[in-house]
Formats: structure tokens, C-alpha cells, sequence
């Protein structure tokens, strides 16, 4: 890791006025099929799955508006891309008469330097100076074994505001996942734009070199929250004219010269496991409980061989793991 704070897109949202969804989805590249249902209030809709990456939604076919097209692309898919991709997305959204709905920017703190405890104690000493009209500390525990807390989150301001902020452990968050790169993290500040606000980032983004954007992203986060040395009961004018606290202005500062981060999802067999289990065995334990169902699976598993690209060879090199099946809630073994 050449840096201790990185900045990375981790949400994408945007809707186009002139094209198609088959053109989209070119764009946009990999593999989408059909959803069965809508998508936030379209009729039809199209779905991508990069196995532990994330999810892409595409809707459109709304009756008053019929070549809309809307798409959401969640963090595991948009944090993968280089920036040049990212501007290039961006400049043909522009260019098909679209605009962003949301962008979400993610500023890691990756030697956690300063902690969700650091900035809770701040907003309880009156040290926050925000445009927020909420602050809420969220505080997740296991209900099972010791209880072990497997995530800390601040929020300021709310789900329908334009700016939303929120501050996390990510690396607790990875570590209770049991994802091995949980390490590589530390504090993340993530700021959800949305409206207005997303599409002011996002036209940034696509014509600003990268040092300016990352300028302005910060820019963004100092005018929203700012910690400043002052007394729980200061006057307002004396809270907007009081020195920033020396941490944050460290950390803003980092978070200004760090670098674009392109972030690569660590993949094992364990969480493609875990992955299988928690999305697909209810539509498989169909396929199987249908004649003739079992023998097509069987098939099916043999032929994805021949799909297999480097990312599907590399899993099988790491040491083999042992799958350990449960008997809680119904009968032992497969339901074929």
C-alpha cells in the first residue's frame, strides 16, 4: 500500500434519456439477464451479478417515460474500475442527454489514525460544526458467543437528504465478515451525493484532473462536518471562526494527497461458499425437487467448466477446504 488514505467511488447511480438497454449494457459490460419483477417503479429490468463483486440493476419501459433507462451499481462493482473507465461511463451518461441520481465517495483512512471513537467524543465534547441537522451512533453486537461488536458507524444527516455521511470501522466490518484483506482498511468517511449534489461530483470527476476532484471531494466534506476547538456552549460565530482540531486537519489533508484507489475484491473459497449458500441453494433445492431436475444441474456444473476463466482456476489453487453440511430446520444432505 503506497498510501495510508485512498479515495474510491463505491456507489453509481444514473438515468439516460436516449438509449436502449442493450446499448447500456454494452457500456456498462459483463453479463446481464432478465429480472423477473421491476425496478424502482420501471417495469422491466435486467440484473448483473460478478459473483462476490456486487449488483447492477438496469429498469426502463416507465409508461410516460418509455426510453428512460435507470441503473444503480453497487460499491463491489464501481470500486473495481480505473478512473479512465469511470470517466468514460460518466462522459457517455452526459452525452445520451443523462445525468447521475447518486455517487457515493469513499475516503479510507487505512491506518485508522483517527477513530470512529475520536470523532464520537468530538460530537459530544460540541466539537462538530455541521450542516447536518442529525448525528446518530450505531453500535453493532453478535447476539450469540461473547457478543463480539462487528461494526461502529456514525451518520450525520439523513437517508433523504442530499448529503449523507457516514463514518465506520471498515475494518471491523471485514474482519466479522472473514474477509482476508481486512487488514489493508481502517476508518472509512463516506459520503453519499445525491441529486444536485451527485451530479456536481460526477461532472467534476469527468473533466477535472485527478488532484482537483480530489480537492473538491474534500472540499465537499469540510463544508458539510468540521471539528473545531470550541466549547460545548460557543456562539455560532464563534463555532464557523474557531481553529479546526489538528487531527482533522490532518486527516483532510491526507485524504486530499492521497492516491485514487482501484479496489480489488479478495476472493476464497470459503466466501464463494458462503455466497452459494446464502443466494442459491433455495433455487437449486427447486431445480433438484423437480423431475429431471438433478441430472440438469449435474449438466449444468460439468459445462461451466468450459467457462471457467483465471479468476474461477485461481480458487482451486488455494489450500481445499472442507464443506460441512447442517441438519437445522430439515433433513441432512441434498434435497435431490
Amino acid at each position: 500500500m503506497d498510501s495510508t488514505f485512498t479515495l474510491s467511488i463505491d456507489w453509481l447511480a444514473f438515468t439516460v434519456l436516449a438509449s436502449n438497454p442493450q446499448e447500456t449494457m454494452k457500456v456498462l459490460g459483463g453479463e446481464w439477464s432478465r429480472a423477473k419483477g421491476g425496478f424502482r417503479g420501471y417495469p422491466l429490468s435486467w440484473i448483473k451479478t460478478d459473483g462476490l463483486r456486487g449488483v447492477g440493476k438496469l429498469g426502463t419501459n416507465a409508461p410516460r417515460r418509455p426510453n428512460e433507462i435507470h441503473v444503480d451499481l453497487s460499491g463491489g462493482l464501481v470500486s473495481a474500475l480505473t478512473l479512465d473507465q469511470i470517466r468514460v461511463l460518466l462522459k457517455w451518461v452526459h452525452a445520451q442527454q443523462g445525468h447521475v441520481t447518486r455517487i457515493d465517495c469513499a475516503l479510507d483512512d487505512r491506518a485508522a489514525t483517527v477513530s470512529v471513537s475520536t470523532v464520537r467524543e468530538a460530537v459530544a465534547a460540541g466539537q462538530c460544526v455541521t450542516r447536518a441537522a442529525q448525528v446518530r451512533h450505531i453500535v453493532s453486537n453478535l447476539t450469540h458467543g461473547d457478543g463480539a461488536t462487528t461494526g461502529e458507524t456514525m451518520y450525520f444527516g439523513s437517508p433523504q437528504s442530499q448529503t449523507l455521511l457516514r463514518i465506520y470501522d471498515k475494518r471491523l466490518e471485514l474482519k466479522s465478515k472473514e474477509q482476508e484483506n481486512w487488514e489493508e482498511y481502517g476508518t472509512r468517511w463516506e459520503l453519499e451525493l445525491k441529486k444536485d449534489r451527485a451530479e456536481q461530483c460526477a461532472r467534476a470527476l469527468a473533466s477535472l484532473d485527478e488532484a482537483d476532484w480530489k480537492e473538491l471531494v474534500v472540499g465537499l466534506l469540510r463544508s458539510y462536518v468540521d471539528f473545531r476547538q470550541i466549547p460545548k456552549d460557543a456562539e455560532d460565530e464563534e463555532r464557523y471562526r474557531a481553529p479546526v482540531l489538528e487531527w482533522y486537519a490532518l486527516l483532510t489533508e491526507g485524504f486530499q494527497k492521497g492516491r485514487l484507489a482501484q479496489e480489488k475484491q479478495v476472493q476464497t473459497l470459503q466466501n464463494v461458499k458462503r455466497w452459494v449458500s446464502d443466494t442459491l441453494t433455495p433455487m437449486l433445492a427447486v431445480i433438484c425437487a423437480t423431475p429431471g431436475g438433478e441430472e440438469w444441474l449435474q449438466h449444468e456444473i460439468v459445462r461451466g467448466i468450459s467457462r471457467w476463466k483465471d479468476r474461477h482456476r485461481n480458487l482451486l489453487k488455494q489450500p481445499p477446504t472442507r464443506f460441512h453440511t447442517s441438519s437445522a430446520g430439515g433433513n441432512a444432505g441434498s434435497p435431490c
